[in-house]
């Protein structure tokens, strides 16, 4: 921090440090590193650098100088280390993916499709940067972005467009393509969150009975988190997606108490999703499945071989993995979507499934960061629930994976294979990074004699 001197005759200018050069620096690590394990998978499988090797790198070169320069335009004083941390995640998991495509099949295009969605999605990260200067212009429609969001959310229930795939009705298909609108919903419902608590938060954060030394919310109040609690059992029964029904009752509870600042809301929201995990369970089969794979999943090899298969991968790879490219990640089901996190532990180890891991915690830490430096409400509520989100799907699924929890079916944030996934998270980027531009930009003081036109200038990291 450069020296000044202070007095109460001059204005004040406080100035974060952009830290733009920094950013480039982590980027262009980042993306050594994708590109290097894309290259490594083709060296151990066959011997040279792929055909197509060339295109991917100069593609994914092109998109992150791209991101880069948007941000130094349009965000100069958005958080420097969202961006490396969702490089590395994408880039290993185009690796990865590629990894599984040379397995049976030399010539699939799972690699290809998954960097052109990547494609769309820093286009409309860049979309997000350039038009939305203001996150806090979204906070004008919470009921109309809240009932688009539920909209998307029960649109593969709709006969005709509606498709059912792996047991769970998540999915809507329009001729060749298929879209997952939950993703989409998920930062509407978000959006709408917010919006809606800092409007009635008062009111919620009054308390009624004290229990325990706990105040609870009045009866009265009990509207909101009741309504959504029954969306989130009709998905549960009507659409079979455990996962989904997970995200957005704890997304909505974890904003209920950051608004509040209640106890007696998480304390709530729990018992009601013991409830409804305990109705799931005496009611419908497929929830019964995924609690049996989870407890005693070696007692029957046909009904959970997805899970078993992905345990004995683990152990194969064992703490440094296999290698890129030297292990057998395509012998588990659905590798390159729900569970690319076993073949990462597989050809990576543990020690690398912990370093992934700790990256999507730096990324959660930094969006928390942004909404704690946020002074306004809706900020600081958007800010919470998207990098809750965020951290809720990766544990759910991570956790899945390793059996530590039962499976939801959640993708793995910029890693598993998905148009929809990809796009929508990519979404949630440039909306924290419009945050953190907005909190961290310069805040200009006046001091007891603002006739002055001099200014002191202090930079703060």
């Amino acid at each position: 921090m450069p020296a000044t001197t202070t007095g109460p005759e001059r204005p004040l200018t406080v100035v974060p440090r952009r830290r733009r050069g920094i950013e480039l620096v982590l980027l262009a690590f980042a993306l050594a590193l994708g590109l290097g394990a894309y290259a490594q998978v083709d060296l151990n499988v066959m011997g040279a650098l792929g055909p197509g090797f060339g295109t991917v790198a100069l593609g994914c070169t092109v998109a992150v100088l791209l991101v880069h320069l948007a941000v130094r335009w349009r965000l100069p004083y958005a958080d420097p280390l969202l961006l490396p941390c969702v490089v590395v995640l994408n880039g290993l998991g185009l690796a990865m993916i590629h990894r599984i495509d040379l397995i049976n099949d030399p010539v699939a295009h799972g690699a290809r499709q998954q960097l052109i969605w990547t494609g769309l999605g820093v286009a409309i990260f860049i979309g997000v940067a350039v038009l939305l200067r203001d996150h806090r212009r979204l906070q004008r429609y919470p009921y109309t972005i809240g009932l688009v969001g539920v909209a998307l959310l029960l649109l593969p229930l709709v006969p005709g467009i509606g498709t059912a795939k792996f047991g769970a009705q998540i999915w809507i298909q329009v001729g060749p393509y298929s879209f997952q609108p939950a993703e989409a919903a998920k930062v509407l419902l978000a959006i709408a969150f917010a919006s809606y608590l800092v409007e009635k938060r008062d009111v919620l954060a009054l308390a009624g009975y004290r229990v325990l030394g706990l105040d609870l919310p009045r009866a009265r109040d009990l509207g909101p988190i009741l309504s959504v609690w029954l969306l989130s059992l009709a998905i549960l029964v009507l659409q079979r997606d455990l996962g989904t029904s997970l995200l957005f009752f704890g997304l909505f509870v974890m904003m209920l108490y950051v608004a509040t600042e209640r106890a007696g809301w998480p304390v709530l929201g729990v018992l009601l999703f013991a409830a409804g995990a305990w109705f799931g369970y005496l009611n419908f089969g497929h929830v019964r499945v995924r609690v049996g794979a989870w407890l005693h999943p070696f007692t029957d090899f046909d009904a959970y071989y997805q899970v078993i298969s992905a345990q004995f991968g683990l152990a194969y790879g064992g703490l440094l993995g296999t290698g890129l490219g030297l292990g057998r990640p395509g012998l588990t089901p659905l590798a390159r979507s729900d569970f690319i996190a076993a073949a990462i532990g597989e050809e990576l180890g543990m020690a690398g499934l912990m370093a992934l891991i700790m990256v999507y915690g730096l990324f959660v830490a930094r969006g928390l960061r942004t909404a704690l430096q946020c002074r306004e409400p809706f900020g600081k509520l958007l800010a919470a629930g998207l990098a809750f989100a965020f951290a809720l799907q990766v544990f759910a699924i991570i956790g899945g994976v390793t059996r530590l929890l039962p499976l939801t079916g959640l993708t793995t944030p910029f890693m598993s294979q998905g148009g929809s996934s990809m796009i929508c998270n990519w979404i949630i980027v440039g909306l924290l990074m419009v945050i953190s531009h907005q909190v961290r930009r310069p805040v200009a003081t006046a001091a007891s004699r603002p006739d002055l036109e001099t200014t002191q200038v202090v930079r703060v990291a």
